[in-house]
């Protein structure tokens, strides 16, 4: 049934014997209809959704860009640009980059190192946790390069002419590279996620307009691209509802542990849920997929309200 289904299958089976999250339907059902009363037009100015110059240059900057959308455990950390969250300070620092220099090579992705791009992204190499962050970095950078070189002679476009019009079967090509594996063990069960490779599809389509290399047959396969932002807007919004004492170790900004069980929960029944308010919208006649959800509530965690509430964090290179 694809990857995709082993995701939904894996989370539904989470969310149905999860210890420390729980789907509240009722107030599920409740944000359905304010969904539906509203917008479901995404309200960000998400670089990784707009071309960045030429065609060569925008595949370039999303594959790379995605390579390190992730580090939100050590976000706090950051030096963030003036209203820029953790994640729009790496992806407006890597567009201007991209705008100023080009894009960097296969050959150049394996030759980038921690200090290079701490430059790069302004920020402070000398502070421990952010150089560990940097380093990852360079790591995922220097595996994206590596990958292109050894399986597509250094072209960018080669896995995504690979995937051949279907998402999915860029997810599994990305997948293969070490940090976009992200699959996790619950309870002795496998559960993907794949967030980062997801996204890279939905990134491609929203920047490319469905042409061309944006041109994907099946994005409604997607899934909620499992991070720590959506579950959080969720729990804002009453759908999820957390153990009290998870709960007050989050609020606390206390780090949970990646590939915990707690951790594991929080992120299958974000897509769980997404899952199930595809399913009551459509029943209040909104046709929407889980993919596009995502973005529309990834967007609206920008705003203040739910930013002024503590959101899980934890260190790995998956969000």
């Amino acid at each position: 049934m694809g990857v995709c289904h082993a995701i939904r299958q894996a989370c539904a089976a989470v969310a149905a014997e999860s210890t420390y999250i729980r789907v509240d339907e009722g107030e599920l059902g409740r944000l359905a209809d304010r969904l539906a009363a509203g917008s479901l037009q995404p309200g960000g100015d998400d670089p990784a959704r707009r071309l960045q110059g030429s065609d060569q240059t925008t595949l370039a900057y999303i594959l790379t860009l995605d390579s390190v959308n992730f580090g939100s455990g050590w976000f706090p950390r950051l030096r963030k640009r003036p209203g820029m969250s953790g994640y729009f300070t790496v992806a407006t620092a890597l567009e201007e980059r991209f705008a100023a220099e080009g894009a960097w090579s296969a050959e150049d992705l394996c030759a980038l190192d921690a200090r290079v791009l701490a430059r790069v992204l302004g920020q402070d190499p000398g502070d421990a946790d952010v150089a560990e962050l940097m380093a990852l970095y360079a790591r995922a950078l220097n595996d994206l390069g590596r990958f292109l070189l050894d399986g597509y002679a250094g072209r960018f476009a080669g896995p995504v002419e690979q995937a051949d019009g279907c998402a999915e079967a860029l997810v599994e090509i990305l997948a293969r590279m070490p940090f976009f594996e992200d699959v996790c063990e619950w309870r002795g069960r496998r559960v993907p996620f794949y967030k980062r490779a997801q996204i890279t599809a939905s990134d491609l389509a929203l920047a490319f307009e469905g042409k061309g290399w944006g041109a994907f047959r099946d994005l409604e396969r997607l899934t909620l691209f499992a991070d720590n932002l959506v579950p959080h807007v969720l729990r804002c919004e009453g759908a999820l509802v957390y153990d009290a004492a998870l709960a007050a170790r989050i609020d606390e900004e206390a780090l949970l542990e990646a590939g915990s069980q707690p951790e594991v929960e929080i992120r299958a029944c974000g897509v769980h849920a997404v899952e199930r308010l595809v399913a009551l919208l459509g029943e209040r006649g909104v046709a929407t997929t889980a993919h596009h959800l995502d973005h529309v509530l990834w967007d609206r965690g920008q705003e203040p309200s739910y930013k002024a509430r503590p959101r899980h964090r934890a260190r790995c290179v998956f969000y």
